[in-house]
């Protein structure tokens, strides 16, 4: 069966959901080039996003860009596309991180049959930092979500109330390091929008995304405003019992680290579809000592690559997004 040929309006939109996928401060750190002669789509990292404090070693620069990667394969099984990956090809070539040949199904190699079935949640999928609801997520809702990151190589686990609290308190920490070191915030203070930026903004996280001030209540939600004013923000009560998750890998490598991006996104998808409002904390991850310290002491292995608060609630804004055009080059 001859190829059909891909022109750029199909490439752009496929480059266009799979930017939809968070990233940390929503920096976007990625950069797309579509090799038309070979049906090929190659996923660089845009070192001019990285964040030297909060991420000097690129673990969430790359866990970003294994989310956009997730989409991508997303965004082409629904266009009817097989998407074949290779992740970090060309070990000369380091801000490659994965090579997409965009071939079509046949009898051979079928799409993943429930990539389409996530294709709707791209666009819903938002990160809520507002209260959820102190309600139980069901076990069926839990089993399917550690079941999506295992389908990426990850480990979802749901810690037990003592590990909870562990992890908040090492999310406590991180703030107080931060309120006490100079310059801590220099990464935060980059990449958010206040006042008039926000309505203009392409990347960052803009003011009317921050959600309302926390009160009262446990749930780790970062304060991108600091002591910075916004406008009509208020403040409210959050949950005492926030549902965490924490999404862990094997290794803690490069590849693993776009493995985990791929698990992460896996879920967040899976997440969207079963009507959870979710949101994301890399705080306590950001200093190693804190980091080794979010380990379930019972289990002991692999690597925290992030925390989850998944629950009922707001799904927060859809936060602002480069053109196609500035992260796609075709040749």
């Amino acid at each position: 069966m001859a190829s059909r040929e891909l022109d750029e309006k199909t490439v752009s939109m496929l480059v266009a959901e799979a930017a939809a996928a968070p990233s940390m401060h929503n920096a976007q750190p990625w950069r797309f080039q579509y090799v038309a002669d070979e049906r090929l789509l190659l996923l660089r990292a845009d070192l001019e996003r990285a964040m030297p404090r909060s991420d000097p070693g690129n673990r969430a620069l790359y866990i970003g860009c294994g989310a956009a990667l997730f989409n991508l394969r997303v965004a082409a099984a629904h266009t009817g596309l097989a998407p074949d990956v290779r992740l970090l090809p060309e070990p000369q070539d380091p801000l490659l991180l994965a090579a997409v040949h965009l071939a079509d199904p046949d009898e051979r190699r079928l799409r993943e049959e429930d990539l389409t079935r996530l294709h709707e949640a791209i666009r819903q999928r938002h990160t809520s930092r507002h209260p959820f609801a102190e309600k139980d997520i069901p076990d069926d809702v839990q089993t399917a979500l550690r079941d999506a990151a295992a389908r990426e190589s990850g480990v979802l686990l749901f810690p037990g109330p003592w590990h909870a609290e562990t992890v908040l308190d090492l999310v406590r920490d991180a703030e107080s390091r931060d309120a006490m070191e100079p310059g801590a915030r220099a990464d935060l203070i980059r990449w958010t929008r206040l006042g008039a930026e926000a309505d203009t903004a392409v990347d960052g996280v803009p003011e009317y995304a921050f959600g309302p001030r926390k009160r009262d209540g446990k749930a780790p939600v970062r304060d991108f405003a600091g002591r910075r004013p916004v406008a009509d923000r208020g403040s409210t009560a959050f949950e005492h019992a926030p549902h965490l998750a924490l999404l862990s890998t094997p290794g803690d490598a490069p590849a693993d680290w776009l493995r985990a991006g791929q698990a992460l996104e896996r879920v967040l998808l899976e997440a969207t579809l079963a009507d959870l409002a979710t949101s994301l904390t890399s705080h306590a991850l950001e200093a190693r000592d804190l980091r080794l310290l979010a380990r379930d002491p019972g289990w002991g292995t692999g690597y925290v690559q992030m925390v989850l608060r998944l629950g009922y609630g707001p799904r927060g804004p859809a936060t602002p997004r480069r053109p196609v055009k500035d992260v796609l080059d075709v040749v």
